[in-house]
């Protein structure tokens, strides 16, 4: 195909995403002592967003709306442990269907990935027939909804169901750090690895690390899955080209890291000191003020807490705990950078950056220090619900400008078809940014909506919860339901950067939180679903 011909062609599209990194550490978001030269790269010939945010701060909720263009309340993934409907339409779907080829390269979760049981509580027992749910169940095939699940992968031979929410192509790794699963540990064992006797705790290599869930782990760096995504992603790329199709592709190369457990390989490892990096202003900031949430975590740290070894929720940390965890994580990105400096380098190589839209985002942060605590959980500080989102135009269009539009996660699906020309479904959410893409515009809408629901009663709540947030360039807004009424969160975000003085009950404040009220309302409203769409007045 000549290239005159190639330019009257659909975009291609390469998405990029990284999982639990936050936005602030990145090259070219300032991160003063963290270098991702390919990734700045993006951003030098894109645009960057910098108010950019997670529809919900937890991996599968987020996910699922990134695919769907839908939030939480609506697909129905209110938080981890509810898998994706294999009947939701996605984005990706629609691309196929409009004749885009579609791969995955590394992490889903759209599913669940573990054994372990749910850790919801119900207020009655549960019905065992067609009426435990609201809805009658799914007719779906049987095990559809296992297809992350560690079991399904113990048989060699085992082949997912495909299309999988609209990939045709994958290449599945679940899980995180060097404890990696599914497609991963065949792609590992044909090298001569095996997990068992390389990952995990127990096959680390000696280290003088104190930081919980970190190790220095004996998988080398060609085995590592990062460099999984990356060889998959260039195969993938390298037989495309070779198929001589016309269909243009959507491609999405998805890696497992920064999320913890922190275990960058080789080099990596101590490619940064922790001694070198600065504590943010909230570490040193304790308050009896604090929400109950925070103060909870910082009373639970200690021996007994388990969740520091093995858990997803946030705990208490030291400061040498927090620097080591930094600088595992800046070392684990680092890596991951590399790894898009080959994807990149292909592209060119094989003539498909002059029609290739460039992606990068990841699907929620890392408090990483911020208020003495690490890990995630329902407190909507910004290292944990704003991420990185950067868009690159094969034209280079506003090359390395940033729009501080407030916008997130739940707008990628609807600008991604809008740019492909393709007509979303009824029900799809959020909104095109391709005008913000094109014009700088920093206006946007104003705020970006955030849903928390959790599955299970942490951090001193004695049922499970819901946190519902607001955030604009200058407030955040957070109500929380299950605590007494009318607790609740303000903060300035232009005065108060790091979030220190909650202004919700503040006279002072009265104006700014009526107004955020007000849009924290609408926002619910807006969020209320639209399909199915009418067939009839009445």
């Amino acid at each position: 195909m000549t290239e005159s011909a190639s330019a009257l062609r659909r975009p291609n599209f390469l998405m990029i995403i990284t999982d639990q990194h936050r936005a602030d550490y990145l090259g070219c978001a300032g991160h003063p002592i963290l270098k991702t030269p390919h990734i700045d790269s993006i951003a030098a010939r894109g645009v960057r967003f910098d108010q950019f945010f997670v529809a919900n701060p937890v991996c599968m909720p987020n996910r699922a709306t990134l695919v769907t263009g839908r939030m939480p309340s609506l697909h129905g993934v209110r938080n981890n442990g509810i898998p994706l409907s294999l009947q939701a339409n996605t984005f990706v779907d629609l691309m196929r269907h409009e004749g885009y080829r579609t791969g995955l390269m590394g992490k889903s979760h759209l599913q669940n990935m573990t054994a372990n049981p749910a850790l919801a509580t119900r207020c009655f027992e549960p019905r065992a027939d067609d009426f435990a749910e609201a809805h009658k169940p799914e007719q779906v095939a049987a095990g559809a909804y296992d297809q992350e699940r560690p079991w399904s992968w113990e048989d060699p031979g085992y082949a997912m169901t495909m299309p999988f929410y609209g990939f045709e192509d994958v290449s599945l790794a679940t899980m995180h750090g060097d404890e990696v699963g599914a497609d991963y540990i065949y792609w590992i064992r044909t090298r001569g690895g095996d997990p068992k006797t390389m990952a995990g705790p127990e096959n680390s290599l000696p280290h003088s690390y104190v930081t919980p869930q970190s190790w220095r782990t004996t998988v080398p760096e060609e085995l590592y899955p990062t460099t999984y995504v990356a060889e998959k992603t260039v195969n993938w790329l390298e037989a495309y080209t070779k198929s001589g199709t016309d269909r243009p592709f959507f491609l999405t190369a998805s890696f497992p890291d920064p999320h913890h457990p922190f275990t960058p390989p080789g080099k990596y490892w101590d490619r940064y000191d922790p001694a070198d990096f600065e504590m943010p202003d909230s570490f040193h900031h304790l308050s009896d003020q604090a929400p109950p949430t925070l103060q909870w975590v910082w009373k639970a740290r200690g021996p007994g807490n388990d969740n520091r070894n093995h858990g997803q929720v946030a705990f208490g940390v030291s400061e040498q705990e927090a620097r080591e965890a930094m600088a595992l994580t800046c070392g684990m990105i680092a890596m991951i950078d590399d790894a898009v400096g080959r994807i990149l380098e292909k592209l060119e190589e094989l003539g498909l950056a002059r029609n290739t839209i460039v992606i990068f985002t990841s699907d929620h942060g890392d408090f990483l220090g911020d208020h003495r605590i690490m890990l995630k959980g329902p407190m909507h500080y910004q290292g944990l619900v704003k991420v990185p989102f950067i868009w690159a135009e094969p034209d280079r269009r506003n090359s390395g400008k940033t729009c501080s539009a407030p916008s997130g996660t739940v707008d990628i699906a609807r600008t991604m078809l809008s740019r492909a020309d393709i007509t979303p479904y009824n029900g799809i959410q959020g909104r095109n940014l391709m005008p913000e893409i094109d014009t700088l515009d920093d206006h946007g809408s104003g705020g970006a909506f955030i849903e928390d629901d959790q599955q299970r009663p942490i951090m001193g709540f004695r049922e499970s919860f819901r946190v519902h947030s607001m955030v604009t360039v200058r407030w955040r807004m957070s109500l929380y339901s299950g605590i007494p009424a009318g607790h609740g969160e303000l903060y300035d975000l232009i005065n108060d950067p790091h979030e220190l003085v909650n202004l919700y009950d503040d006279p002072a404040a009265s104006g700014a939180k009526t107004e955020m009220l007000e849009r924290l309302a609408r926002a619910e409203m807006e969020t209320v679903d639209r399909s199915p769409f009418p067939t009839a007045i009445a």
